[in-house]
């Protein structure tokens, strides 16, 4: 079989134990704090506390993606240490450029580049880049992993609140008409990932509420079937470990002993949620 290696993002919310263990490479996506850029996962003055102090202080906070050249250096070295395939998973295509830029990277590559828009942010992406590690490890060739990638990204369901709408309008991600309407009843929009794109799917009066509604929703996503569920949030530890917490005693069938992780939102998707998200995201697992 060819040997293969898979390519993932800085959205995707892989630590970076976790992308070794599986020989996952990550490619950051860019930061701009004020008039500096930052490699997000990486620079430390990038951090997503150091997004939350930037927001709440006004300063100008904005990302980009990675270049095609970039993830061409990317593809390049991977077939350099010994890569015949790479399956390059990214955050939806309807978020950020990054697809885009792979799809451009892999006309040029050396190798066979099969690009995912796994159409999901965040730990949505980290689970169909690990999906597709786990199809190469267990004998698969490029276009299995990649198969894999894309089912289970079509599967998962990414749920999440926000305290205002207003940095999601700030950044393209929801109309004005809706961020004005979410300010002017000061409720506490709940969104969710539909087909790539973000969208409204509740709202509710109190952060508690809204909590609540995340819970019901994210064991509603889960049905009977055994599932990774993870918890991200931003400047809002708390609330997310206590949403973790019942979640696994609600889901302990579904989980199978497995862990719901809890952990900040990579900085280039908390400049765009802004402080005070909470999200969970729900993958069925495949056989």
């Amino acid at each position: 079989m060819p040997k293969v290696t898979v390519v993932t993002d800085s959205t995707a919310s892989l630590s970076g134990d976790v992308a070794t263990e599986h020989g996952i490479v990550v490619v950051p996506l860019q930061v701009v704090i004020g008039a500096r850029s930052y490699d997000d996962g990486i620079d430390p003055e990038a951090s997503p506390e150091a997004v939350a102090k930037a927001l709440r202080e006004f300063m100008p906070v904005s990302t980009s993606r990675p270049s095609p050249a970039v993830l061409l250096e990317t593809y390049e070295r991977a077939a350099a240490e010994g890569a015949e395939e790479i399956v390059s998973v990214h955050v939806s295509a309807d978020v950020s450029g990054t697809y885009e830029s792979a799809m451009l990277a892999a006309r040029r590559a050396p190798v066979k580049v099969h690009a995912v828009d796994s159409r999901q942010i965040g730990a949505g992406t980290g689970f169909a880049a690990l999906t597709a590690a786990e199809v190469v490890a267990g004998g698969g060739d490029g276009e299995d992993a990649a198969a894999a990638a894309r089912s289970r990204g079509t599967a998962t369901a990414s749920l999440f609140y926000v305290d205002t709408l207003e940095y999601l309008r700030r950044g393209g991600r929801v109309g004005a008409a809706a961020a004005f309407l979410g300010s002017a009843l000061a409720v506490k929009p709940i969104l969710q990932l539909d087909d790539g794109r973000v969208a409204p799917l509740d709202k509710v009066r109190t952060s508690g509420r809204a909590l609540a509604r995340l819970e019901d929703l994210a064991v509603q996503a889960a049905g009977e079937s055994q599932v990774d569920v993870a918890v991200c949030h931003l400047a809002s530890e708390g609330p997310a470990r206590a949403l973790a917490e019942v979640l696994t005693t609600r889901l302990a069938a579904q989980l199978s002993g497995r862990v719901v992780g809890v952990a900040e939102v990579p900085s280039v998707l908390g400049a765009h949620v802004g402080p005070g998200l909470v999200g969970v995201t729900v993958a069925p697992r495949e056989d």
